[in-house]
């Protein structure tokens, strides 16, 4: 085995390691940080002009909102449902960005990832600090 397959296979350990023991709530952080990574790639892909780039993290994009989306319990959050037209929207729109390599679309759905992001991060540190407190 060269040492680059041996580095590889070092990440790709640790990486399934973190998230085997994660948390749920650090597993839902790590899917919007993959999710963002994703819309900055190909964002940067876009102003490149690299097509198979731009394809490829915007399904992988896809995949995760839609993750996102079937992960919300609707029976017990009655707004749940208004979060997953959120995920819908969002997910139509990176649907159309990548079909028709429509870039005017991207800034909008990073914004409203951030911004969901940045709310169930501050969500989390509310609860850790209920938890210790």
């Amino acid at each position: 085995m060269e040492m680059n397959d041996e580095i590889e296979e070092a990440k790709r350990r640790y990486l399934t390691d973190r998230i085997l023991t994660a948390t749920p709530v650090q597993r839902l952080l790590m899917l919007f940080e993959q999710l963002i990574s994703d819309l900055r790639v190909a964002d940067a892909a876009f102003e490149a002009g690299a097509i198979e780039p731009i394809h490829v993290h915007l399904v992988h994009a896809q995949e995760i909102v839609l993750a996102l989306h079937d992960g919300i319990a609707t029976d017990d959050w009655e707004a749940g449902e208004h979060l997953r037209e959120i995920y819908r929207f969002v997910h139509r729109r990176l649907v159309w960005c990548n079909v028709k390599k429509d870039r005017s679309l991207l800034p909008a759905c990073s914004e409203i990832v951030a911004r969901l992001y940045e709310t169930n991060r501050e969500a989390t540190n509310v609860r850790d600090e209920t938890v210790v407190a």
